[in-house]
């Protein structure tokens, strides 16, 4: 039989560190059922000494899967791992992921450590979470810049104290395949006791090989797990992306030779939806879950998909999660209707109040646009979800005027902690006049980093989907608005900007 490859998910920590990616406890929680579904085998919850959110977040997210094995992250210090443990706790499958630097360049100029040090920090390390539970996992970080001989004597420690699985991160995205794979290899063939643990690999995509970094430490080096994220969502240029990884293995079945428990059909909702609650849109010419993914433009391409499919396509749309991208429902559909196509998308709802709170704003919407897509259903329910999160600032109505010869002016209603504010303002353009206002009572002072409208469908009727990405004092977060009205939908987006910038929650991102 082939062996298992285990999937392990970082979405919910590494890929919340890319600048604005960060998630409220409810969008975690969503994201991490929206994997156990994809049956992903391990989802990092997140880094619980980073901050009260990361442990609250963890903790919830542990008391709500039941199949998946959670993880958190911690330094190698037993005040992370005991915060780790802590969080865990409700967890029906757990896992502490515990690391330390050890290149000779993060060993002097970040932790200022001899590599004695480290070496008996990691042992400690281990020894420590091995109290709290029998899967901990141990990596090296900025493992494919270390020396060696070095890492040999931490791997052969850290496998002694306990650790049930061995990471070797390519931190920074340096390697190259075969390198990184022949690294892996030898570490293998040097460490006594290598096979008292399952290696795994973490890289990152700095130079674009993640993917490829990932499958030769795969092939070459003898690694049985892989880390990985949604869109490959992450640090710098990101991390190895789930959905290429799954479908490079399912697809060449032939050279790589291993079984996936991935239910591969949920993987373009999933990218949906981490994309929706992030603001980090796909770009349309992205492997398998990009838009383009499957379109032929070429007329010799057309021809031939008409003639055998298997001509230019090596995958099936459908496999994947596409579905014809046609109109599902209209304002004369039913709740039962409704339901059963959250269920075809992968939404899960927790109860019927929810399920009805959804149907009502799917009715407001289909008085508003006679076609409702997939897309327009995965926002609404989004939206709805936002609803029942407790927030500084709500979106209540707006009014804007703009004609040529005049500068635009908007009025917009929001309420702050449930009392209702009335502000105005002039702008350059609509959008302009409506933060205006907004900032008129606010006075945030955010400086606005980034201001992208999506459609969210095709067609005129499309709702715009607003992205705005702010930052003051050194934080940057991201807001995102939905409505048929772009105006509208920005005015959603900042207000869910400076929502997130008042939650004042500080945290510290470990590179891994």
């Amino acid at each position: 039989m082939a062996e298992k490859l285990i999937i392990f998910d970082t979405t919910l920590r590494d890929g919340e560190q890319s600048p604005g990616a960060s998630m409220t406890r409810d969008e975690k929680i969503r994201i991490a059922k929206q994997l156990e579904r994809m049956r992903v085998d391990v989802i990092e919850a997140g880094f619980a000494a980073a901050s009260q959110g990361d442990f609250e977040s963890i903790q919830a997210i542990s008391s709500v899967i039941k199949e998946s094995i959670v993880c958190s992250l911690s330094r190698a210090n037993d005040r992370d791992i005991s915060r780790a443990a802590e969080a865990l706790v409700g967890a029906e499958h757990k896992r502490i992921h515990t690391f330390i630097a050890t290149s000779a360049l993060h060993m002097e100029k970040k932790l200022r450590m001899s590599p004695e040090q480290v070496l008996e920090q990691a042992k400690m390390s281990v020894r420590f979470a091995r109290k709290f539970t029998d899967d901990v996992e141990f990596s090296a970080e900025d493992g494919s810049r270390s020396d060696i001989d070095f890492l040999c004597r931490v791997i052969e420690v850290a496998i002694n104290e306990g650790a049930t699985t061995i990471n070797i991160p390519d931190t920074v995205g340096y390697g190259v395949p075969e390198m990184y794979g022949v690294l892996l290899k030898t570490l293998r063939e040097r460490v006594p006791n290598s096979d008292k643990a399952i290696w795994s690999v973490h890289c990152h995509n700095d130079l674009g090989m993640a993917v490829a970094n990932s499958l030769a430490g795969v092939m070459i080096g003898g690694a049985r797990q892989v880390e990985c994220t949604i869109n490959g969502l992450g640090e710098r240029a990101g991390n190895t992306a789930l959905e290429e990884l799954v479908m490079a293995v399912r697809t060449r079945k032939d050279y790589f030779d291993f079984e996936l428990g991935i239910d591969a059909t949920l993987l373009v909702p999933t990218s949906k939806l981490v994309s929706q609650i992030t603001g980090f849109n796909v770009q349309p010419n992205k492997a398998v879950v990009g838009a383009n993914a499957f379109a032929h433009a070429s007329g010799i391409h057309q021809d031939g998909i008409l003639k055998a499919r298997d001509t230019y396509e090596i995958m099936r749309a459908e496999d994947v999660g596409w579905a014809a991208n046609k109109i599902v429902l209209g304002k004369l559909s039913g709740r039962n209707a409704f339901k059963q196509r959250l269920d075809e998308l992968g939404i899960s709802l927790d109860s019927e109040a929810e399920v009805n709170a959804a149907f009502n704003r799917f009715k407001e919407l289909a008085d508003r646009k006679s076609e409702i897509f997939d897309e327009d259903i995965m926002s609404l329910v989004s939206d709805e979800q936002q609803s029942h999160i407790q927030e500084h600032y709500r979106y209540v109505s707006l009014a804007q005027r703009s004609e040529t010869g005049e500068q635009p002016y908007a009025k917009v209603v929001f309420s702050i902690e449930g009392k209702e504010a009335i502000c105005e303002g002039h702008g350059n353009g609509p959008v302009d006049a409506t933060l205006a206002a907004i900032e008129s009572v606010t006075q945030s002072g955010a400086e606005l980093l980034l201001f992208s409208v999506n459609a969210i469908t095709t067609g005129t009727q499309s709702q715009g989907e607003v992205t705005m990405r702010l930052s003051k004092a050194g934080r940057i977060v991201n807001g995102v608005g939905a409505d048929p009205d772009i105006v509208v939908a920005s005015a959603k987006a900042y207000i869910s900007a400076l929502n997130k910038l008042h939650s004042k929650v500080e945290k510290v991102n470990p590179q891994l």
